[in-house]
């Protein structure tokens, strides 16, 4: 071995020796401001605007404008999300403080607010992550857990302005307060608190309810079998998302809330194998290792992993609708379930040699995470569509009411809330209940608006009856999304090829 293959040795095990020196608390804060540069940055560049995020916006203004908490004509989610968002809204001025302007630079300002509000929730998703593995298995695994959550591609989904996204911090709040019940004081407090974090996380989407086996089940054990402590859980976990169906019957539509809900959960859909490889795809190592790990844990008889994981599972396959930011809610025990294994195969009986492996086994998965998330989150996969915003808008005249404005939730609401435009329709699918106000209008097909083409020929109808002003093209074509880390960007097709069209 030559003297400069002695030195780089050397100088690697000094490094590594230096890392098991630093103190867990240093490493702790180094991770969330990796989480911090992982979830916030370019927050208005990558992903795409999503159809989905478009209409938690626009539903965000709807409670912020005081118009209530349930837009009246579609009963898909309960309302605690849109209550949130507009709260955090009326708080810091949005959107009025932004001064918006009909430009690119200052409609992708209206986003980067909300993404960067999602981009902070994951920061506390990362410190939630790490204290419910430290919790359970020490401080070692909460670290690489937490780690893995920062530095992995798939946890990207979690910078959409979604309801998974919102809550997520309500879920993991809940799970470590069951666990800290165990030798508290106050355990029936702690309980009650859990309970209604998880309340809240079920009404801001019900399929979480799924968690509600898993925290019942730590809150009753960690209280000593305490029905107290169980009962003190489960009230606010019931009682509180009952808000929505008890809203729904107060205004008198309980049974479009029934007919909803039913139409929702039996939406058409590939199902759990198909996002199941969405997720092998877009983040093999991840997939890969929390499905071993999930394994491993499992034949363990863990039940921390087995209760948070496969009753989800089982209810996604039941329901059957399903996307692939459906994830979010388990990505944390995919993360615990990765480091438990990696952590339990490289360290037995704490050998000095071994705990080194482990360390650069992990430092090499974070390494090779990071860089495969900054290459992604270094894409620019919107220009385009604040293009088209902005081209749409310096189209359209002051006080024209000859015109109607027609796009999805993610340009309509910038329309109507941030440039107080009263000829925007909410979406362009209304048009398969009532027909355009005015002769003239303005169309934004974008990606989306050519899928929903199939919906009914009013969509259609729309396209066929305009011409192209002018096409915009997103920058997606540009990567090969056969070839990782890009393969992620195939769910980002939303910012791809815009027509602006008129009639009139």
């Amino acid at each position: 071995m030559t003297a400069s293959n002695f030195r780089q040795k050397g100088t690697s095990r000094g490094v590594i020796a230096r890392l098991q020196a630093v103190k867990p608390s240093y490493l702790v804060m180094t991770v969330l401001a990796v989480s911090g540069f992982t979830h916030i940055w370019n927050a208005a560049g990558f992903p795409d605007l999503f159809f989905d995020e478009g209409v938690y916006m626009r539903r965000a203004m709807h409670v912020l404008a005081g118009l209530g908490p349930q837009e009246s004509f579609f009963h898909d989610h309960p309302f605690f999300g849109q209550i949130f968002l507009a709260s955090v809204f009326y708080v810091v001025g949005y959107p009025a403080s932004l001064h918006a302007s009909p430009t690119a630079e200052s409609i992708s300002g209206l986003y980067a607010v909300p993404r960067v509000l999602m981009g902070l929730l994951a920061i506390a998703d990362t410190y939630l992550t790490y204290k419910i593995a430290e919790a359970r298995y020490g401080v070692r695994v909460g670290l690489i857990s937490a780690m893995f959550f920062a530095v992995m591609p798939m946890t990207w989904v979690v910078r959409r302005i979604l309801l998974d996204s919102i809550l997520m911090p309500f879920l993991l709040t809940s799970i470590l307060l069951a666990m800290k019940s165990k030798g508290a004081r106050h355990k029936s407090l702690i309980a009650l608190v859990s309970g209604v974090a998880m309340g809240i996380a079920i009404f801001t989407k019900i399929p979480v309810f799924a968690m509600i086996p898993l925290v019942a089940g730590l809150a009753y054990f960690g209280s000593g079998k305490s029905l107290k402590a169980l009962a003190l859980f489960l009230l606010p976990a019931i009682l509180i998302p009952a808000a929505w169906p008890i809203q729904s019957l107060e205004a008198g539509q309980f049974d479009m809330w029934l007919h909803d809900v039913a139409l929702q959960a039996h939406r058409p859909t590939y199902g759990l194998p198909y996002i199941s490889g969405m997720f092998l795809r877009m983040d093999p190592v991840l997939f890969i290792l929390g499905v071993a790990g999930a394994a491993f844990a499992i034949s363990r008889r863990d039940t921390l992993v087995l209760m948070w994981l496969v009753p989800f599972l089982i209810l996604l396959l039941a329901v059957g609708y399903n996307q692939y930011f459906y994830w979010i809610p388990v990505l944390p025990v995919f993360c615990i379930a990765s480091s438990l294994l990696i952590e339990r195969l490289v360290v037995r009986n704490g050998v000095e040699v071994k705990k080194k492996a482990l360390l650069a086994v992990v430092l090499g998965i974070g390494a090779f995470g990071l860089a495969s998330t900054i290459a992604l989150i270094s894409t620019d996969m919107t220009s385009s569509q604040f293009q088209a915003a902005a081209f749409v808008l310096h189209l359209v005249k002051e006080n024209d009411n000859e015109t109607t404005i027609l796009a999805s939730p993610v340009y309509s609401w910038v329309f109507a809330s941030a440039f107080h435009r009263g000829d925007v329709m909410p979406d362009y699918t209304q048009v398969l209940w009532q027909p355009v106000p005015t002769r003239k209008f303005l169309l934004v097909a974008d990606e989306h608006y050519f899928i929903d083409m199939a919906r009914g020929m009013p969509v259609e109808r729309l396209f066929n009856d305009s011409r192209t002003v002018k096409t915009f093209e997103g920058n997606a074509g540009r990567y090969d999304t056969l070839l990782y880390p890009y393969t992620s960007i195939k769910e980002t097709y939303g910012g791809g090829h815009i027509e602006v069209r008129e009639k009139g």
